[in-house]
């Protein structure tokens, strides 16, 4: 069996990286968990539909989370630093007093 041929040539694959989730994938996966969240928010649904749009929403926010590491990673590996290296963004309180 032959492949289906693609859009993407070697070069453009090498740009984007071949194994790289597609920002399309992403931003799909977004738009389907906004939508589910705002069902569950109406709550005019019955407890076995909630529950499979929650479950459902859990896989996709999952998928999501996996997609922006793969993405960080492949950021540091563009900016040549070593995910060891990077700098976090600091989380505590801020003092806003003079």
């Amino acid at each position: 069996m032959s492949k289906a041929p693609t859009d993407k040539t070697p070069a453009a694959e090498a740009e984007t990286g071949a194994d790289a989730p597609p920002l399309a994938a992403f931003e799909s996966s977004v738009a389907e968990l906004e939508s589910l969240v705002e069902s569950l928010e109406a709550g005019d649904i019955s407890l076995e539909q909630a529950l499979a749009k929650f479950e459902r929403g859990v896989t996709l926010a999952r998928q999501c989370q996996t997609m922006l590491k793969s993405a960080e990673l492949r950021v540091d590996q563009l900016v040549g630093q070593a995910p060891e290296e990077r700098v976090e963004p600091f989380s505590g309180p801020v003092d806003t007093a003079d």
